[in-house]
């Protein structure tokens, strides 16, 4: 009983204090010794076995991948790239179409391998200028960025995105695993999102709402905030002779997502992923010299970028390995195994439980599955299902307030504050996401 508390106790306090701003991997360790001592833990054996075997092991499988991809994203930004898809995508669609040009430039980007915190940057100043334009409410923004960033895009068939590679490692499947149904309901996320964000949007708007900078904007009242909310004079057009050809910018993207999948057929997922990626950042920057006033500097903002990534999520992986030695643990997962429903529901479930305590959708993966995958295996259950599913539950419960991504996005890129903008994000990224893993999990059991 003590220990269930305790692991309970530990969760919340790991949620809280992530909320309040302190540093993951101080919070991670304090939650470990308190699930120690009330699980019985020996500290140090919890601490240094179980703790660092979990952060280390982590580390070790996926610190490639991090590197690569923040290196790719802080390329893709220096030579201007990024800018370019988002003024090729605004100018595309106009702002009429504010909204929509948002998520899809941040979509592309994101399914491309970018970074999401590179791309959140990259397409903020578009949205403002899109969005002031059409006059329509500025606390939207986070929602929409968001939308296009960690829903449809982060757990659809081939993404490059870590939570669709690290269901690879245990499942013995592919980036495309899970077939037309995740297809289907990558489809069904985006269209559904995107009609109901639009409809918040409308709404706002019919109430009264129009674009300002909200008072927690760290540009409000200052010369730079007036000239954001003033109707800017130079032009999409004229922003566009300025930044890379489109179709440079976007071949990196594509020679990444095409790399990947194919040749994911031949080897690991992560050797596929790390070439693809490698090949991404070469051709960006041959492609694009001319706009690459810096080389070294990027590679080594992207690799500080990715340490710090990496070492938060594997403290909550090394939280995860302390919590899995504890008894209460193991009765939870017994639980969640054998509910009567079908394997499919049981591990979309804990997946995204535990993904919402740790407020991580790569850490919770990190945790679940290394216990999960071999007892579903050997239930029969399909692996292309399970990854599947296992990445859809990732993306659920994991944007809650205090998800790293979510509180970048809102408080440090729109300048935004959770009571104003956080509720659209929740119903994109945390229930939509949801919904779209039960009806994968429905088409599974039907087909």
């Amino acid at each position: 009983m003590i220990g269930m508390i305790g692991l309970i106790g530990s969760l919340i306090l790991l949620m809280w204090m992530t909320l309040k701003g302190i540093n993951i991997i101080v919070a991670a360790l304090i939650s470990s010794l308190i699930v120690a001592i009330t699980g019985g833990l020996n500290l140090e054996t919890a601490l240094t076995d179980y703790y660092i075997t979990g952060f280390t092991g982590y580390f070790a499988s996926w610190f490639f991948i991090f590197l690569l991809g923040a290196i790719f994203g802080k390329i893709m930004q220096e030579t201007q790239a990024a800018d370019s898809i988002a003024n090729w995508v605004s100018r595309t669609f106009g702002p009429q179409r504010a909204v929509f040009a948002t998520v899809a430039a941040a979509a592309i980007m994101t399914y491309g391998g970018v970074s999401l915190f590179v791309v959140g940057f990259a397409v903020y100043p578009i949205a403002v200028s899109l969005f002031k334009r059409a006059n329509l409410p500025h606390r939207f923004i986070p929602g929409a960025l968001a939308f296009g960033s960690v829903s449809f895009t982060m757990t659809s068939p081939g993404s490059p995105e870590i939570q669709n590679l690290i269901p690879t490692e245990f499942f013995g499947t592919t980036p495309t695993a899970g077939g037309i149904v995740g297809v289907i309901v990558g489809l069904t996320i985006m269209l559904v999102g995107g009609f109901t964000i639009s409809r918040m949007v409308k709404k706002a708007v019919t109430n009264g709402e129009g674009f300002y900078l909200p008072d927690s904007h760290p540009l409000k009242n200052t010369e730079a905030g007036k000239e954001l909310e003033a109707d800017e004079e130079k032009t999409a057009e004229d922003r566009a002779k300025e930044l890379p050809n489109i179709i440079f910018a976007i071949l990196p993207l594509v020679v990444v997502i095409a790399g990947l999948n194919i040749l994911a057929q031949f080897m690991s997922s992560t050797a596929a992923a790390m070439i693809s990626l490698t090949a991404g950042v070469a051709l960006a920057c041959i492609l694009m010299y001319p706009y690459l006033k810096r080389f070294w500097q990027p590679l080594a903002k992207g690799s500080e970028d990715a340490l710090v990534a990496i070492a938060n999520t594997c403290a909550v992986v090394g939280f995860g390995a302390v919590a899995a030695e504890v008894s209460a643990f193991d009765a939870t997962v017994d639980t969640l195994v054998n509910l009567p429903i079908h394997p499919l529901f049981g591990l979309g479930i804990a997946v995204t439980l535990i993904c919402g305590m740790t407020g991580s959708a790569s850490g919770g993966l990190g945790i679940a599955l290394p216990i999960l995958a071999p007892v579903y295996l050997a239930m029969g259950q399909n692996p292309g299902e399970m990854h599947r599913v296992a990445t859809l539950a990732s993306g659920g419960l994991d944007s809650l307030p205090h998800n790293g991504y979510v509180v970048t996005t809102i408080r440090a890129i729109c300048g935004e504050t959770h009571k104003r903008a956080y509720w659209p994000v929740f119903i994109l990224t945390s229930i939509l996401p949801l919904c779209g893993m039960i009806l994968a999990i429905l088409l599974y059991m039907i087909f």
